[in-house]
């Protein structure tokens, strides 16, 4: 159906009083709200209702809906499911995101094998494996599994066994007493899996058997003056202790649990998760959901609830939530399809649990706050000085800011730097490096012409070709004209700037980045005069930091053709060297006095040099009885 043809009164009428998702749509056609309904009928008309109290938020989408369409589902728990994944995949402006691109870690113990592995798994599969997790730190899981194959000295390889034993040698980790080689039948199948009975015993939280075997064997290792065993006895022990220390019980009954609560402001809301597994917290992660202004915390958890386990491949037996959410019971019938057995959705309201969710309230409240801190510290450095910096020299707004620099050694390989920085952070995929074509001596103010002169004439070449093919982007960086122009210098080179700006009759403030007689930026010239600057303020520290990186990058660029020089300026000379010979020759002996110092066989040995070549080579270093 055409959006023009829509009569949102009409439409209204024809909708079923069936299960179903419904689909809002602006005046450009882009889905800008996807929601689920009992009754498509109530829940659809209810939005062009004159309903006080709703929310700026939903009265703000309301107004921008053009047409609507719905998909009408046999069940609640269908519409469900279709709502998340229609969420998924469009984003819709105003519905409640969940900013997540994690994927957890697991340890994957592949049972169904007759020589079973631990392995480290990203994804859970229903592959009769046993998996444990899902952890939130990847080192932590790579640290026990590599901790169990020591202590177990279990196979790592992929090997297809009993299919494979005896086929090659064993392994480096057998030499090394992590593995007992049972890819050359040195360990019995029977004597292999009482290993990693005893391992999942160990991943299941059952420490303390380890802990003595480990403590006799470094004991025994000890008095027998087997200092080696005994220290190596010892790292796993301590190991074994620290695995075992970071493991919390925080449960009594033993079983899987999420605790879920959150915190949020005006515009942000963050969702804390506590993981306990087995009983033991194995550890936390927090949330960020967007689109979050007049929605309450239960709207938000419901929302989090949804889009999070509909991606997560675990499932835990019980959710343990801050608020009362709506939809409960189709919410645990999903979960429950999901996970393959019963899930319950709690709100404790007294007793530990209440306090564990407390805690999680407690830490999502916690992380908001320090973001907002970091956010406006952050701002002050960059958004803020930028500000100071405007107030400063009477400008009405700057957004971007470009620095320039010239660099050179008495007038060899002059070379210049362009670095952009946009409300106050730099934009590294705008810098640009300038070779100087023009200037073959020590002249900064003629470098600084060439490299403005090319920059703003490119931009404007740019900006024509734009403009002649009528395409309404960006063609390149150069496009973009800075708000005020930064030389790193005085009164030179800022005239040397308004000349080139003159000529070309751009108009861009700019200003120059005045250096003391130590090298340090002391303060502004503008507008012919010196403005002196807080040392103290944000915008004297940004100032200095645009002045060191422009500084750097041509330094850097400056460096680079310096080495590539010294490299020509020796090889080319030699007859028969050419670019492709000199880089065989680099690639090879990695250095010129390497290349100075071998015999004509051992430059005979480069597949690009010829005998007659490096006869050549080795005469042009030692001909002159070098």
């Amino acid at each position: 159906m055409e959006k023009e043809m829509f009569d949102v009164t009409e439409e209204l009428k024809k909708l079923p009083n069936s299960p179903g998702v419904y689909i809002m749509h602006d005046a450009d056609d882009s889905i800008i709200y996807v929601g689920k309904a009992v009754n498509l009928h109530n829940r659809v008309r209810s939005y062009f209702r004159k309903i006080v109290g709703r929310g700026p938020q939903i009265d703000k989408m309301v107004e921008q809906i053009a047409r609507f369409e719905y998909i009408v589902t046999d069940s609640e728990l269908e519409a469900l499911v279709l709502e998340n994944n229609l969420i998924k995949e469009h984003s819709p402006k105003y519905n409640t995101m969940l900013k997540d691109d994690k994927t957890y870690p697991y340890i994957k113990v592949t049972v169904a094998e007759e020589y079973p592995r631990i392995l480290f798994s990203r994804e859970m599969k229903k592959d009769r494996s046993k998996y444990f997790g899902p952890y939130t730190s990847a080192a932590s899981v790579k640290d026990t599994i590599e901790l169990m194959n020591k202590l177990y000295q279990l196979r790592t390889c992929s090997r297809k066994l009993p299919r494979d034993i005896g086929l090659d040698r064993p392994c480096l980790n057998y030499h090394i007493k992590q593995c007992l080689a049972p890819c050359q039948g040195y360990i019995g199948r029977d004597e292999y899996r009482e290993r990693m009975e005893q391992a999942l015993d160990f991943l299941n939280g059952n420490y303390k058997p380890v802990l003595r075997e480990l403590e006799q064997k470094m004991q025994e290792a000890s008095e027998q003056l087997a200092f080696e065993d005994a220290i190596r006895y010892r790292d796993l022990y301590n190991s074994v202790k620290s695995v075992a220390q970071k493991q919390k019980i925080t449960d009594s009954d033993g079983e899987d649990k999420d605790i879920i609560a959150l915190a949020k402001d005006e515009s942000d809301a963050v969702v804390q998760v506590f993981f306990v597994r087995d009983g033991k917290l194995i550890g936390r992660e927090h949330f960020y959901m967007t689109n979050v202004a007049g929605y309450d915390k239960a709207q938000i958890l419901l929302d989090f609830v949804k889009q999070f386990y509909a991606g997560t491949p675990y499932i835990p037996k019980e959710l343990m939530l801050q608020e009362q959410i709506e939809d409960l019971e189709i919410l645990e019938k999903w979960l429950s399809t999901r996970k393959g057995s019963r899930v319950y959705l709690r709100v404790p309201r007294k007793g530990y649990k209440e306090k564990l969710v407390e805690l999680a309230a407690q830490n999502a409240q916690l992380v908001l706050s320090q973001d907002k801190e970091r956010i406006k510290r952050e701002e002050g450095r960059t958004i803020g000085a930028v500000r100071e910096i405007a107030a400063l020299l009477d400008l009405e707004n700057i957004h971007r800011m470009e620095a320039f620099d010239i660099s050179n050694i008495s007038g060899f390989a002059n070379v210049g730097s362009m670095v952009v920085y946009e409300k106050g952070k730099p934009k590294r995929s705008d810098y640009r490096k300038f070779k100087i074509q023009s200037v073959s001596g020590p002249d900064d103010y003629a470098c600084m012409k060439e490299v403005l002169t090319r920059r703003f004439v490119h931009g404007m070449e740019e900006r024509m070709e734009l403009d002649r093919k009528a395409i309404d982007k960006e063609f390149g960086s150069f496009t973009k004209f800075p708000d005020l122009l930064l030389m790193d210098g005085g009164k030179g080179q800022v005239n040397i700037a308004l000349q080139v700006l003159e000529e070309l009759q751009i108009n861009i403030p700019v200003c120059g980045m005045v250096k003391d007689d130590n090298h340090r930026t002391r303060g502004l010239y503008y507008r012919n005069a010196e403005i002196p600057i807080d040392t103290h303020s944000e915008g004297f520290k940004l100032i200095t930091r645009i002045q060191d990186e422009a500084h750097r990058f041509a330094i850097e660029y400056h460096r680079s053709l310096r080495s590539k020089a010294q490299v020509k300026s020796v090889l080319d000379e030699i007859p028969g060297v050419g670019p492709a010979r000199r880089k065989a020759l680099m690639r090879h002996f990695k250095s010129i006095e390497d290349i100075k110092n071998a015999e004509i066989e051992q430059l005979s040995e480069v597949p690009e040099i010829p005998e007659h070549i490096a006869g050549q080579i080795y005469d042009f270093f030692h001909g002159s009885g070098d």
